[in-house]
């Protein structure tokens, strides 16, 4: 890959960043933020769940106006709307302002979410592309591990308010990024106007088409075992496990480890293999993965090390699938790129949040619920890749 789409991959990775950074680096705080609020541990999760909804839902507004408009305006516009949210909750009196203030957070993250993937569309198709996306992970693969240690650092000489400001600074230097080294990548006589008839034409052709959608479910389902692993983890690895906020972060990290380790591998074996193959091989382990650990831990072995490890082996094979996924969904689109990766968040944001509320009344902050709920969501990312992928559909006959 040429150095000028590496460095560009790059500083797309910075700014995709920013979202898990807002999600991540505030895990740490969550039962300070029970405490210091005088709310509950459900409460404290809706300030999770409402920058989840937000998020998913505005990215359906960004993907059309960066087709219409340009990439770098809505950026613009985005993350200046989440600089504002981040001041608000520093700022937050009562759980109900957090709550308010976070969905404003994913309302302005949203837009570097949806448009980044756009601008790769602009840029790169297939393997190229898989290889810009990958370059992407990088950063926001590092950002897991980077983030609950960054929070639990902060918390040793501040508290959760102290947080909100290290990710203001973030989102300045994010506008920095966008104002003067990000260029625009959509020309002038690419872009479509919004208008409402061809976006539901749009949107009913993305809809309509299985493969999209079978593509996007993957990658929903997938984000949904991360989320689920979101709301439930820091409370189970300080109270099961008797881990510190530190404790907590570094063994947050090595789940990442192993996702942004494989996800270095996606363009290369995607080259070398095709696509399809690498996705899904890579799927049917992630979904063997989660259901061997899940077997392990059932049958009373669920020693932290064995959790741990469990979760690795299974990240790493999500970590091949998200991006290729990401691009296959994309590559038939060229035309509607910024809805199509709008439409395609929305639908990913929104399977996660859908399942966090359907497992939600079975957890209860253990291993033995939470690893269940990983694997419900890694094997219904491989039924939609069965039902999507010819080469998987075939053997799954």
């Amino acid at each position: 890959m040429r150095d000028p789409l590496f460095r560009m991959a790059l500083v797309l990775g910075v700014l995709s960043a920013v979202g898990p950074f807002a999600i991540d680096m505030y895990l740490p705080a969550m039962p300070q933020v029970a405490a210091d609020l005088g709310t509950t541990e459900a409460g404290a999760a809706l300030t999770l769940t409402s920058y989840f909804i937000v998020f998913g839902l505005a990215q359906m507004i960004y993907g059309p106006m960066s087709d219409a408009i340009g990439r770098r305006t809505p950026m613009i516009i985005g993350v200046t709307i989440f600089l504002v949210a981040t001041i608000g909750a520093a700022l937050a009196p009562d759980i109900g302002w957090l709550i308010a203030a976070r969905a404003g957070q994913g309302l302005g993250a949203a837009t570097l979410m949806a448009v980044p993937r756009a601008v790769i569309r602009d840029k790169a198709t297939g393997p190229a592309a898989a290889k810009m996306m990958a370059a992407i992970m990088i950063v926001i693969a590092v950002s897991p591990m980077l983030a609950p240690l960054t929070g639990s650092m902060v918390m040793l000489w501040g508290g959760w308010r102290e947080i909100f400001v290290v990710l203001a600074i973030a989102a300045l230097v994010s506008l920095c990024l966008i104002l003067f080294v990000l260029p625009e990548t959509l020309a002038p006589e690419s872009r479509r106007p919004v208008r409402v008839a061809p976006l539901l034409r749009g949107a009913k052709r993305l809809l309509s088409d299985r493969r999209f959608m079978g593509l996007t479910m993957i990658g929903g389902f997938g984000m949904a075992s991360f989320f689920v692993f979101l709301s439930s983890a820091s409370f189970v690895y300080t109270r099961q496990y008797g881990l510190s906020p530190t404790g907590f972060s570094l063994a947050f990290a090595v789940n990442a480890i192993g996702f942004f380790t494989a996800s270095q591998f996606a363009g290369y074996l995607a080259e070398r293999y095709g696509m399809e193959r690498v996705i899904s091989l890579a799927i049917t382990g992630f979904a063997g993965f989660a259901l061997l650990l899940t077997a392990v831990v059932w049958l009373g072995v669920d020693h932290l090390p064995v959790v741990m490890a469990g979760l690795f082996l299974a990240n790493a094979c999500l970590g091949l699938v998200m991006p290729t996924a990401m691009v296959m969904s994309l590559d038939p689109h060229p035309d509607i790129a910024g809805l199509a990766s709008s439409l395609g968040g929305t639908i990913q944001m929104l399977t996660g949040g859908i399942m966090i509320a359907l497992t939600g009344p079975i957890m209860d902050n253990t291993v033995s619920t939470m690893v269940p709920a990983i694997a419900l969501c890694a094997s219904l990312a491989w039924g939609a890749a069965a039902v999507s992928l010819p080469r998987l559909r075939w053997r799954a006959a």
